[in-house]
């Protein structure tokens, strides 16, 4: 392996898991995981297709063309019980696991938010709340020391943690001019606790790594056309104190039928592709069966080396 591609290596283990602890995994297609982003959210499938309730399955491997690069697996379910004016309450949970080499994270969230309005499907005002655990861990047997004073391990090592979130997330269907469109928007912060995680290698040296809290915002806006197709542009922005702003946007179009289509690009250099097809809306049924695909590329000096992202979505959106 070249001296660039083992430190790019470097960098994949001890920031991407190492830094991990200080923010949630990176996503491709991030409208669809809007709930692990802000436990507030409301999904646009409701907006778009009233469809209220979601169970979903995601598999993100990035920087292909580095060995034990980061792996990242989503499992995630929401419920939206919309019938009522006032406070109509959004319960769910998200299970994620992210591993990079011998370096892993682990944490399952519990969700529930109330949302306030006098008819949810129109507009409303929700915040929301996770509560949950996580666990880091590190497996001795595949962590290699390369340089003299590496942390060594002969065991492996593992912490959990509790762990809160909490979001406000508001969204309304227009009128006048732009009749039927909705816009949406939300601010959270999904680690809400600040977490000090040790690994005690065998001559008693420590390596520690600091959590520190994350605030995200996110936005969009549904615009309609004549044929039910609809164009979706929405914008994802990262802050953590001490390092830059990071602002992913997205444009996304739903065509008339079963597919849809996307491009974007963040402030960290990355260009993304996605698109996917939904299966049972278009053949008259309530439920979808959805389908989506993301590429993602680095324009900085480390790209080539390291290759693109994939990401898989399956997800099942059902309406009461």
């Amino acid at each position: 392996m070249s001296t660039l591609r083992f430190g790019v290596l470097l960098i994949a283990i001890f920031s991407a898991s190492f830094v991990q602890a200080q923010q949630l995994p990176l996503f491709t297609q991030y409208r669809e995981h809007a709930s692990a982003i802000n436990p507030a959210s409301i999904s646009s499938n409701y907006m778009a297709f009233d469809q209220n309730g979601v169970f979903g399955f995601s598999y993100r491997s990035q920087w292909m063309d580095i060995p034990n690069s980061p792996k990242t697996t989503v499992l995630h379910g929401s419920y939206f019980l919309d019938d009522q004016s006032g406070v109509n309450f959004l319960l769910g949970g998200n299970l994620l696991n992210d591993q990079t080499g011998p370096t892993g994270f682990t944490g399952f969230y519990a969700r529930a938010a109330g949302v306030i309005s006098s008819d949810p499907a129109y507009g409303g005002i929700s915040i929301g709340l996770t509560a949950g655990m996580v666990q880091y861990s590190v497996k001795a047997a595949e962590l290699r020391a390369k340089q003299p004073g590496d942390i060594r391990l002969t065991q492996n090592q593992s912490q959990m943690y509790p762990d809160v979130g909490v979001g406000i997330f508001a969204y309304q269907q227009l009128s006048g001019a732009l009749d039927g469109d909705f816009v949406y928007g939300g601010f959270s912060v999904p680690q809400v606790f600040g977490i000090d995680f040790s690994v005690l290698g065998d001559d008693g040296e420590e390596f520690l790594t600091k959590r520190t809290q994350h605030f995200y915002a996110q936005a969009g806006w549904i615009k309609y056309f004549w044929n039910d197709s609809f164009l979706e542009p929405s914008v994802w922005v990262k802050y953590v104190p001490g390092a830059p702003i990071s602002v992913d946007v997205n444009l996304r179009y739903q065509f008339a039928g079963a597919l849809w289509i996307g491009a974007g690009g963040s402030t960290a250099k990355a260009a993304h592709l996605e698109g996917g097809v939904f299966l049972g809306d278009n053949l008259g049924y309530e439920s979808n069966l959805q389908i989506g695909y993301g590429y993602d590329y680095f324009f900085q000096a480390f790209g080539p080396f390291t290759g693109g992202s994939h990401e898989i979505n399956l997800a099942y959106y059902f309406s009461r």
